[in-house]
């Protein structure tokens, strides 16, 4: 056969790419030596399989259609068979790359007919390669084409992923289900029909799902706008790798996008009654009903139950009806695990399996024995301000563990005996924090708690009374009562004469009530804002309590009382410390709740110039936290950017607002993190403050090397508050861990500032939370695998990072107990597995540092560098466990917290 290189194959169709073109080198003096040259090259298999396209194309325009068909038929058969091959790009499409012209060209003079509907799938493969920038001709000559059996083609066809390692990047987008999107976009804007195009869909995504190939299905789908589709192809052997794509895309979409993501991926979860996955996705969304349909779906008691764990953790108030459980005895036991009354039982198991039962002093923690002469004695003078330091060490150490050795009476002591004398041996004030911190040690267990703190109730100290108020809150906080005891005994003292006792009532019932949106609290606590006697300092507890109480929840009525609250106090009060708490009340009402702020954020324009930008920051901020919103973290960057004469306190809130937008995932923090660094050092000094307080939220209880060290520079810093918040800081992102290298950092410190009363107590502070529960707890608001938020924990340590803007007026001042709004972060960092009976059960389980698998082909491991331990058994940030024995089945995909196991019937012992 002669070889025929046709001129009209780079001209045919009287246009040629400019991509094809910039590819064409200029040719040598004679292009024939160079072609045999070239052919020379070939093995003879090769040399031959060239020839005999070349003889397909040149029989394919011929006049004769039965010779035409069988020359379309015999091409399309070698592309076919060699597209099954990965490793390079497929020889046929190669050798007929110089003929694409030629083909195209005699398409368009062919008439219709089948043969022309065949030609058409042939460039459609071809045009993969060959077609230039931006035509979409794979899809135009597709759309003309015999519409036959997508996947017939091989892989390259379908999608970009699977040859993108072999094949130029040039050609990502040349495919099929590439040009789709851009041709979507198109017809979108010209609004004509996409009828074809999405026939053209639902081909090429069952055949994603049939090919173990879901994120490109979802990909796709998410292009074209049409998740629903998603629905009907997902089938029991893909809808777990299908959903686990979706719940991870959904963090990185806009809104509302990312909602209809995880609706998507509820749907499925129900379908295939994956009813565990469901609720946590259903918590997510925010949505009760979804909630509730979750409950009513499930028959199984025991799932139930852990349906109950799962929500009791979340911290969320949720009432069982008659529809989601009908036996009364059955719905009161799910009703007591939602209430959590079982948290202190789980937590004391674990205590006593790791042997850390008995109770630490404060120098347990200091170690005062490690440090040089002189810093040892000044630390043995005994001062009130470092007695109540000692007082929240103690009160952070043994929190929930029920026993210590200053505030908890020994039972053969008298009734006057050690409490009392360790608690007149703060001052004033300091009596309500050390009053108060014998909630924090009896913490989640009510029954115990309550008559504990009752004997501070006879006391004739108003401060003393103030903090047992306050403990009786802190006792309560997490645990719903059918009694309501936090309620009764608090409410008589809300209108109280003392600022002091009104305020350990207020913050009482806004640690005790958080998240339960109760109406006898807004009622009670509403009036106290349009009170113009009220001092400033109760009207910020009271807008914090509220915002507790109703957080998320956009309430308009406490949102307006709020407002009004703002525009009726003076210029003067307005510039306060306290002053600036009314806003953040305000802002946690919108917690996380994104556009709802937007009416809220106009009327905060029309306040007081003094303290209306830091409003705007605080509601932002507070809006769109845990959302990793980017536009809204550039939002507060560019607030930062900014330079003043005389400190602008609205910029505290921007910087913390970065670190509460950007927490959501993994990369923004780094990001955020990184641009933190730069604001240290071009910000100014009121920017300098905040810094070390956002670091402490994006790594709360989780101690990055790197903000470690940052940290640890900034504890040195000239400015005292800049050193202030990052030594509370250090104690943050430890806390919980037992971290050791913070733990010596800390008593380094507290050897350098043994002179400075102020930088001392807060060096105290931070050695009590590394050491909180003595390292059982954590203060991360994340939970499920750092899928879920916890708002009312989240809110809780907002609301201290706020107070810690202020330093010297807040904490250092008489109001140290804001402190304890800690206690709404506190979580047992545990894996508590427990059998039928909800009695503990030891199991074997592997823990390990957590793998991203999201989109990985197979089935890869989840945990890497684990270590085999029987439960009960902490977990460390980014920490997951897996079962090591398949004698049970859990009954939470999730293992953490409390997990229930059933056994599993096809188990065979080997012995």
């Amino acid at each position: 056969m002669s070889k025929n290189p046709d001129p009209s194959s780079t001209d045919a169709s009287g246009s040629k790419s400019t991509k094809e073109e910039a590819t064409i080198k200029v040719p040598s003096k004679d292009p024939k030596k160079k072609d045999d040259k070239k052919d020379e090259d070939l093995s003879e298999e090769d040399l031959a399989l060239k020839q005999q396209l070349e003889l397909y194309v040149e029989r394919a325009q011929d006049a004769d259609p039965g010779l035409q068909k069988v020359a379309l038929e015999s091409m399309r058969q070698e592309i076919r068979t060699s597209t099954s091959s990965m490793t390079s790009v497929p020889k046929p499409l190669k050798f007929l790359r110089p003929h694409y012209g030629t083909l195209k060209g005699y398409y368009e003079k062919m008439p219709d007919s089948d043969l022309k509907k065949l030609m058409a799938d042939i460039l459609s493969v071809l045009a993969l390669t060959m077609s230039a920038e931006g035509e979409r001709e794979s899809l135009k000559y597709r759309l003309v084409g015999s519409q036959g059996e997508i996947g017939s083609w091989g892989h390259e066809y379908v999608s970009p992923f699977w040859h993108l390692k072999y094949w130029l990047t040039d050609y990502f987008y040349r495919n099929l289900a590439g040009e789709i999107s851009q041709e979507y976009v198109k017809r979108q804007s010209e609004e004509a029909s996409i009828d074809d195009l999405m026939e053209l869909v639902q081909q090429i995504v069952a055949f994603h799902m049939k090919h173990n190939a879901e994120p490109e299905a979802v990909d796709l789908l998410m292009e074209v706008e049409d998740l629903d589709l998603l629905v009907e192809h997902v089938d029991n052997t893909n809808y777990k790798r299908t959903c686990s794509y979706l719940t991870s895309s959904a963090k990185y979409l806009p809104g509302p996008d990312d909602m209809l993501v995880l609706d998507i991926a509820y749907t499925i979860y129900m379908k295939f009654e994956e009813y565990p996955s469901a609720l946590v996705t259903a918590l997510y969304l925010d949505n009760t009903q979804y909630v509730k349909q979750v409950f009513t779906s499930c028959d199984d008691l025991l799932r139930k139950k852990q349906f109950c764990y799962i929500l009791a953790r979340h911290g969320q108030t949720f009432e069982l009806d008659e529809e989601m459980c009908a036996e009364d005895e059955e719905r009161e036991g799910l009703q007591e695990i939602i209430n959590n009354t079982k948290l202190s039982e789980g937590y004391l198991t674990l205590a006593r399996d790791i042997e850390v039962m008995e109770a630490k002093t404060p120098d347990d923690i200091y170690k005062p024995h490690l440090l040089d002469g002189r810093a040892s004695a000044g630390a043995s003078v005994d001062s009130a301000r470092q007695n109540l330091a000692s007082t929240f060490v103690n009160a952070f150490v043994n929190a929930g563990f029920g026993q210590d050795k200053l505030m908890t009476v020994p039972s053969e002591a008298s009734s006057g005996g050690a409490s009392t004398s360790w608690l007149f041996k703060n001052k004033e004030h300091g009596k309500a924090s050390a009053a108060a911190s014998l909630g924090m040690i009896l913490l989640w267990d009510v029954d115990s708690g309550l008559a504990q703190i009752d004997k501070y109730f006879h006391s004739t100290d108003t401060h003393v009374i103030a903090g047992a108020l306050l403990g009786v809150g802190i006792v309560n906080c997490g645990i719903k009562n059918e009694c309501d005891p936090a309620l009764a005994l608090l409410a008589e003292y809300i209108d109280k004469e003392d600022p002091s006792i009104r305020i350990g009532a207020i913050m009482g019932l806004g640690l005790a009530y958080a998240g339960s949106q109760n109406e006898q609290i807004r009622s009670k606590l509403t009036p106290i804002l349009g009170d113009s006697k009220a001092s400033l300092d109760v009207l910020a507890f009271t807008a914090i309590s509220l915002g507790l109480v109703y957080v998320g929840s956009c309430n308009e009525e406490i949102a307006q009382a709020i407002i009004f609250a703002l525009m009726e106090r003076s210029e003067s009060e307005l510039g306060e410390p306290f002053a600036r708490l009314l806003p953040l009340g305000l802002g946690l009402l919108y917690l996380g709740k994104q556009e709802s702020v937007e009416a809220t954020a106009e009327v905060s324009k029309t306040f007081n110039e003094k303290i209306r930008k830091h409003c705007d920051m605080t509601l932002l901020s507070c809006a769109y936290a845990g959302t990793g919103n980017v536009l809204k973290v550039q939002h507060f960057l560019g607030q930062c950017a900014q330079h003043f004469e005389k400190g602008e306190t609205f910029q505290g809130p921007a910087v913390l607002g970065i670190a509460m937008v950007a927490m959501a995932e993994e990369l923004g923090l780094e990001m955020a993190i990184r641009s933190l660094e730069h604001l240290l050092q071009y910000g100014e000094q009121n920017i300098r403050r905040a810094v070390p307080l956002a670091l402490a939220l994006l790594c709360i209880s989780n101690p990055k090397v790197n903000v470690m060290d940052t940290l640890s520079r900034l504890s040195h810093d000239s400015d005292s508050e800049v050193a202030m918040a990052a030594i509370i800081s250090l104690g943050l992102i430890g806390a919980g861990t037992n971290n050791a290298r913070i733990a010596g950092m800390l008593r380094n410190l507290s050897s350098y500032y043994y002179k400075e009363a102020n930088l001392l107590f807060c060096v105290r502070i931070a050695q009590g939370l590394v050491h909180l529960g003595k390292g059982l707890l954590t203060l991360s608001p994340y939970h499920s695998e750092h899928f879920l938020l916890s708002p009312t924990a989240l809110a809780g340590l907002v609301t201290l990072l706020h107070a810690c803007l202020d330093m010297k007026a807040i904490i250092l001042g008489k109001y140290h107990y804001i402190l304890y709004f800690l206690t709404l972060a506190m979580q047992p960092r545990m894996l508590l597995t427990v059998d039928e009976n909800l009695k503990p059960l030891s199991v074997p389980v592997r823990v390990g540092q957590a793998v991203d698998v999201v989109g990985q082909a197979g089935r890869p491991k989840t945990i890497t560098g684990f270590q085999t331990h029987s439960t009960p058994v902490l977990l460390a940030a980014g920490d997951r466990a897996e079962l090591a024995t398949e004698k049970y089945i859990p009954l939470s995909p999730i293992l953490e917290g409390f997990v229930i196991l059933k056994e599993n019937p096809d188990y065979r012992d080997d012995q």
